[in-house]
């Protein structure tokens, strides 16, 4: 899918943030990132401005969103374009870190 039928579908909103922004300051953001075997397809593309992709950076969608609470809210409002085999996978990696920091085995190390 191209970048501008992203955008547009998008309504050029980060599905992140929840803000709309010009073209110019949006990017692509892969739900499944390529090296996971993600595609290009709409159903695993989203719009990101650019603070909020360099914000999630490498690391999995489950984590970002866990970490930035707005951003889930705003993730399941936007993103109604993702296919439900990710958002099952989402909600799935959601249940498990949430288990792990319940545990204490995804605290970070104490001081």
């Amino acid at each position: 899918m191209k970048r501008e039928a992203v955008f547009e579908r998008d309504e050029w909103r980060c599905v992140y943030c929840g803000e709309q922004f010009a073209a110019a300051l949006l990017t692509i953001d892969h739900v499944q990132p390529q090296v996971r075997g993600g595609d290009g397809s709409g159903g695993n593309v989203v719009t990101a401005c650019a603070t909020c992709n360099l914000r999630k950076g490498h690391r999995r969608l489950a984590e970002f969103l866990l970490d930035e609470p707005a951003a889930l809210v705003n993730f399941r409002q936007f993103a109604r374009h993702v296919w439900p085999r990710h958002l099952r996978t989402l909600d799935e990696a959601i249940t498990a870190l949430h288990r792990r920091r319940d545990t204490g085995h995804g605290a970070p190390p104490s001081r």
